[in-house]
């Protein structure tokens, strides 16, 4: 029996590749006459006419921008966040959490260049080691590379192409190259196997270019028409109004237009307009400059070749010369000075008067770039290069941006959680962990904040705040338990400056404390440790002491404790309180004594009568249908439990707040039912204490089963049994533990506790 015959054979896959392949070529305009490329500059001038700085900003706007969620408007930050910097990086590396403002300043530096036509500043992003530097601007060149692939970003360069001697100058007998000279205004399409030779521009230079400067603006002006032409000049870079060819197509251009008797049409059909794309792998438009000693561009002689020796004869007897190097790479892109500040300042001077002429000296030749310049640089560096002497004259040509590490936990949480399974291997990952670890890092990065930079009203509130309360209040706004509803509004107001407060020193909130990449370290080592069956939090708690111990090694470990700011070791105890409440929640739940649905109808019904008692009204019983009183029992009973005032015309303005709130709230949210949980997060607490210390002896009594039950134990029906096995497994249904850290977790909180 013979074999059965796939039904596509391999020349039939290949052949439906190969029209894949054509298809994409000929829909993205691979190869143009200049003539085409012309059609595409009338179609969309501002999109064929971008310096790279506007390009940019497009990308960004491309991809698009989410609003502040409410939590970061609640705690004081609501810039936008730019959905670039949400992507996989390369496919590879995880996103860019947090740093909206960051986005924001590299935005509006970004227009500004576009604005003034030329990148007259060298962008340098700064900060602490593992504080994301790197990480934005390959986001950003990962988004280039993904831009320039679409229609909208696509981007033109172009070579030189010499077809035959037939082109141009027939052969005796043969008809078939003279009829193709006669209807041929372009060699750009011509077939490869009759290209005698082909010349890129080094440069990777925009078409127009290709246009001399004296004519440039009145040539768009008969391509576009006059008012079009003079809005878009206005708009045109630097690059494109003044700049000019490179050395070697200067030159074949020169030798091309005497040859042809200065006949511009004739040069023109030497002219291949070619799509590019940028490819930071392959280093078009994209290049990340390391600390190195030599130079970023080189100019030398081209060597002989079977290539120039086709060339046409008026051009064999030029020394022709070609640029390479890392700014060459980079032109119409971006380049990246990694560590920039790590290179001695000699090596890198070249940039003042590139970053504010947009050209550079290279060789023999003056070469005109549009280039993005983007650079990082640590605090240690930056500050020892304020005191060069000739930081003066780099300052008016360096735009700072400051990268500080996260001072947000569900940001820092964020990093952690992407790489946790890959961390844990085949360990299971307990609930928490990302957050137990995210939450120490952001508590050493704080500082304290100091009352004489506030107003009277608000200098006894700041100078308050202990550490995790500033850590709560910075990730979604929630307020200290301990203060009035009217010292509440005044810290709420104060919540920008609050984050400002540092900005302009130095020492800066967020420059000191524990660095990202030393806690996934820390996550590792908690995930390799035998004496945990899961990677949790206990396990990092574990590790985080260790690390607090090596006090040699790391700055933010050396510095002076202030009123409870600084101090690492205090700040493990801090973070296990804070868990242990978090698992004593998910316990009681799992339980089955956690019911928070009550406490939504008794505040429910505690704002109704409230509102009764306000307008001094009565209320119809629904079982009698008799009018009556308020229900101050009820008013009185919630009020003894959230700690409400006594005096009567400070309950009365307790009460009237509590009504304008919820006026605010729905005003805020028209479409959205009630949520009594978000509106008073405070009394939520207290409810929930209080109801929590009445559940006390019941607490009591089944820790001592869940403390002395075996899951294995022979009579599963025993009541400590089916109590332990149901809060097992709603442990592991319900909040994603396993058998052995739901075991783990209650031992603890037990141990802890009760």
């Amino acid at each position: 029996m013979k074999p059965e015959r796939h039904p596509f054979s391999g020349s039939e896959i290949l052949g439906s590749i190969d029209q894949a392949v054509k298809k994409d070529f000929e829909s993205n305009r691979r190869i143009l006459s200049f003539e085409d490329y012309l059609g595409l500059v009338a179609e969309n001038p501002k999109q064929q006419t971008r310096g790279v700085a506007q390009y940019t900003v497009d990308m960004m706007d491309h991809y698009g921008t989410e609003p502040a969620s409410e939590s970061q408007i609640r705690a004081g930050s609501a810039h936008p966040r730019f959905k670039l910097f949400d992507f996989p990086i390369d496919g590879i590396a995880p996103k860019v959490v947090g740093h909206e403002a960051v986005q924001n300043h590299l935005y509006k530096t970004l227009k500004a260049f576009a604005r003034q036509g030329l990148n007259n500043k060298l962008i340098l992003l700064h900060g602490p080691n593992g504080s994301a530097k790197s990480s934005m601007i390959h986001a950003v060149m990962a988004g280039l590379e993904n831009y320039s692939k679409l229609p909208e970003g696509a981007l033109y360069s172009f070579n030189w192409v010499f077809p035959l001697e037939h082109y141009t100058k027939g052969n005796i007998g043969i008809n078939t190259y003279a009829s193709k000279r006669e209807n041929l205004t372009s060699y750009a399409r011509i077939p490869d196997e009759e290209i005698a030779a082909r010349v890129p521009c080094d440069l990777k230079d925009h078409p127009l270019l290709v246009i001399p400067q004296e004519q440039r603006k009145s040539f768009l002006e008969h391509l576009l028409g006059e008012d079009k032409a003079q809005e878009l000049w206005g708009h045109l870079p630097h690059y494109l109004t003044k700049g000019d060819l490179c050395h070697r197509c200067k030159q074949i251009f020169d030798v091309l237009i005497t040859s042809n008797g200065g006949d511009f049409k004739k040069v023109l059909m030497n002219i291949q307009v070619e799509r590019t794309y940028f490819a930071r792998r392959y280093r078009k438009g994209l290049v990340t400059i390391e600390p190195q000693l030599h130079v970023d561009a080189q100019y030398q002689q081209l060597s002989i070749n079977k290539n120039l020796a086709s060339l046409p004869a008026s051009l064999q007897s030029l020394n022709l010369f070609t640029l390479t190097g890392d700014l060459v790479d980079g032109n119409r892109g971006l380049v990246e000075y990694s560590d920039l500040l790590k290179r001695p300042v000699d090596s890198f001077k070249y940039l003042l008067s590139a970053c504010e002429t947009g050209a550079v000296n290279i060789g023999n030749t003056i070469a005109y770039l549009d280039t993005l310049l983007l650079g990082s640089a640590n605090e240690i560096q930056l500050d020892a290069f304020k005191e060069f002497p000739d930081f003066t004259s780099f300052k008016a040509r360096i735009e700072l941006i400051r990268v500080p590490y996260l001072l947000s936990t569900s940001d820092e949480q964020e990093i952690y959680e992407a790489q946790l399974q890959q961390m844990a291997g085949e360990k299971h990952v307990a609930p928490h962990v990302s957050w137990t670890l995210a939450l120490w890092a952001v508590l050493t990065r704080l500082k304290k904040p100091n009352s004489i930079n506030f107003a009277p009203n608000v200098s006894s509130l700041v100078a308050a705040l202990r550490p995790l309360e500033k850590a709560k209040l910075y990730d979604t706004g929630e307020l200290p338990s301990n203060i009035t509803p009217e010292e509440r509004k005044v810290l709420r107001a104060s919540l920008a400056k609050l984050r400002d407060e540092y900005t302009n020193v130095p020492y800066y909130e967020g420059r000191m404390g524990a660095s990202a990449r030393e806690l996934k370290t820390v996550l590792f080592d908690a995930a390799q440790n035998p004496d945990f069956a899961c990677l949790s939090p206990l396990a990092v708690l574990r590790e985080i002491e260790e690390l607090t111990k090596r006090t040699s090694e790391y700055e933010f470990l050396k510095q002076d404790v202030k009123d409870g700011y600084h101090s690492s070791m205090e700040f493990i105890q801090l973070v296990r309180t804070e868990y242990i409440n978090r698992i004593d929640r998910e316990v009681r739940d799992s339980i089955g004594i956690y019911d928070s649905a009550q406490w939504e109808e008794f505040l429910k019904k505690y704002v109704l009568q409230i509102s009764i008692a306000i307008k001094k009204e009565k209320v119809k019983n629904p079982i009698t249908g008799k009018m009556e009183d308020p229900d101050f029992a009820l008013i009185s009973e919630f009020e003894k439990i959230v700690g409400a005032p006594e005096e009567s015309r400070e309950k009365d303005s307790f009460r009237q707040n509590i009504i304008s709130q919820i006026g605010v709230w729905s005003l805020d949210h028209p479409k959205e039912t009630m949520n009594y949980a978000k509106v008073f997060p405070d009394f939520w607490r207290k409810l929930e204490k209080h109801y929590f210390e009445s559940q006390k002896a019941l607490l009591t009594k089944m820790s001592d089963a869940l403390l002395v039950y075996d899951t294995s134990a022979s009579d599963p029906s025993s009541e400590g049994g089916i109590l332990a096995r149901q809060t097992v497994e709603n442990m592991k249904s319900k909040q994603g533990y396993c058998q052995s850290c739901a075991r783990e977790v209650i031992t603890f909180l037990m141990q802890q506790r009760y």
